[in-house]
């Protein structure tokens, strides 16, 4: 188990360290922000959606390695998905955080189940996610 946990910590460093598609996308057709007041963190998401996929995703922020790992796994794990299979998505990574039971193969979604032992830090977790799901509701010129 210590093996796993040392892998889980390492995808949760490395998009920390190396976040993925962390730039504003100047062709995007929805964005929204999440803030989190409590402790700082802040993300703005950016997608441009093609025939219902999301053809490009990527986010701009400020926060917590937690926070911001996670948004960089979650532009990577959202990209080319539907509405529909993004918030399925958003609902599976959510219950990882909230409950750490996670998958029994590994997913990188997965190195995110021990933040459930650590309430305050569900929101950090999530914020980037709950952005993504709000631009994708939203009709709203960028």
């Amino acid at each position: 188990m210590s093996e796993l946990n040392d892998l889980y910590q390492a995808v949760i460093l490395d998009h920390n360290k190396r976040p993925r598609n962390r730039r504003k996308l100047p062709a995007a057709t929805r964005t929204a922000t999440g803030d989190n007041p409590v402790c700082g963190d802040h993300c703005t998401v950016y997608l441009r959606l093609e025939d219902n996929r999301i053809a490009e995703i990527t986010f701009e922020g400020a926060g917590c390695a937690i926070s911001q790992a996670s948004a960089s796994l979650m532009t990577t794990l959202l990209k080319e998905k539907t509405p529909a299979e993004a918030a399925a998505t958003s609902a599976e990574f959510a219950a990882i955080v909230k409950t750490g039971r996670a998958p029994e193969e590994f997913c990188e979604m997965a190195a995110f189940a021990g933040v459930h032992a650590f309430p305050a830090r569900i929101k950090c977790a999530t914020l980037a996610w709950h952005a993504a799901l709000e631009a994708l509701r939203e009709e709203k010129p960028v």
